[in-house]
């Protein structure tokens, strides 16, 4: 009985749940859940318990915070505008985001805040989509005074306070020079955030409220969004953020009163969706169908193609390598995949058991999701456990070392 349906080996998914169960039995991770799907064959793994000192199991509906595993998701609402020609590639944004219109560019990315020369030409859609605009949380530069104003200004979302409502974001946003010339360097995450109120308001109607009318209910996927209501919040575990020193298990985002339990003041496209297992699978099928999700068209073919191949410059591209690359020690080993397209992550060497090729993106709350064309296959694990410590980036590797295992053609 070695293989079913071309999908799996036997054997395969066997290691793959003992190295699953290892980590959740090592009390580093208290619970997850996993699925991997390919030609047809879906494989689901729902192991350990909603908190580190037991409760609930984990369940297949469990609805986990996505958090960076938000942005290739999000991202698919720019590029229906995009099909629909409510935004083109090369337009500048200053019509829909005014706040961004004439901007000043440091001249030198640790420089001080007011040592600066004007930018050389306005910032585009294209800047924002490939997350190279000018501004970015840069690992190498979190003493500058850049960062440090974009710390201060409540710019990003993992800070003790809440992001404040996307108007008065984009006005703190506004106030801030750009680290580079618009287009120049890929600079990660707050473009994601910034494409969510870019679609907003093109749209004229709220970011989530456009992601649920044109992709969510489209397919089906009904626990996404940015906050989990009433009924389903039994459904959501707490985030956990180790402390880095003595693994010890800190809350950070409880489930009842928590960051998740209520709309948000701002609906953030780079890391607020919560979701499932089961709806990202069905997100992840359309990319690999081109678009479609059964008889329908969700994006059409280009603009996937666009999302999903690499669209950055061989400078740009060892400028992320090299940061990937010299920040092990902070990124646990994630994001050494080359390319970046538009949202996400994608393969342009092979550094690991993953191949050219794959895309997606994984997420601080210790979150990975992936597709991989060449394969067909899907694949996607999600713990509550967030990157403080190695302990989920671990997980990952694992998880992904075992799927490709598992692969028998």
């Amino acid at each position: 009985m070695g293989q079913r349906n071309n999908g799996f080996s036997d054997a395969g998914l066997l290691k793959l749940r003992d190295v699953l169960a290892r980590h959740v039995e090592s009390g580093k991770i208290p619970g997850l859940v996993a699925l991997i799907s390919r030609h047809g064959e879906t494989h689901c793994e729902a192991l350990g318990t909603m908190r580190h000192d037991g409760g609930a199991p984990m369940r297949r509906d469990t609805i986990f915070r996505m958090a960076s595993t938000s942005k290739p998701v999000s991202v698919a609402a720019a590029m229906i505008l995009l099909d629909e020609c409510k935004l083109r590639l090369d337009d500048p944004v200053d019509h829909w985001l005014p706040e961004l219109a004439d901007r000043q560019v440091l001249r030198r990315p640790d420089g001080p805040l007011d040592d600066t020369v004007p930018a050389r030409r306005p910032i585009i859609v294209r800047d924002l989509l490939t997350s190279t605009f000018g501004l970015g949380i840069d690992r190498t530069l979190l003493d500058a005074p850049i960062m440090n104003a974009i710390f201060g200004q409540g710019l990003t979302p993992d800070l003790p306070e809440p992001m404040p409502e996307p108007d008065e974001w984009m006005r703190r946003l506004g106030t801030l020079p750009l680290m580079h010339q618009p287009g120049e360097q890929w600079q990660y995450h707050i473009s994601n955030d910034l494409l969510g109120v870019l679609v907003a308001r093109v749209a004229g109607q709220s970011f989530e409220t456009f992601l649920r009318e044109r992709l969510f209910n489209p397919l089906g996927m009904k626990d996404t969004g940015f906050y989990v209501s009433a009924d389903k919040i039994d459904r959501l575990p707490p985030l956990y953020a180790p402390n880095p020193q003595t693994g010890e298990f800190l809350v950070w985002d409880e489930s009842e009163g928590g960051r998740h339990s209520k709309p948000p003041a701002f609906e953030g496209g780079g890391g607020g969706l919560s979701s499932t297992v089961d709806d990202f699978h069905v997100y992840y099928r359309m990319l690999l169908n081109d678009g479609m999700h059964g008889n329908e068209r969700i994006l059409s073919r280009p603009a996937v193609q666009l999302m999903t191949t690499n669209r950055l410059t061989s400078e740009q591209q060892a400028a992320r390598h090299a940061m990937a690359t010299n920040n092990v020690h902070v990124s646990f080993g994630q994001g050494q995949h080359g390319g970046w397209g538009f949202g996400m992550a994608v393969r342009t060497y092979r550094g690991d058991y993953a191949p050219i090729g794959q895309f997606g993106w994984d997420g601080g709350s210790g979150t990975t999701t992936y597709a991989d064309p060449g394969n067909q296959l899907v694949g996607m694990l999600l713990t509550q456990v967030g990157m403080s410590t190695p302990n989920s980036a671990r997980l990952i590797h694992d998880f992904w070392t075992t799927v490709y295992q598992a692969i028998e053609d």
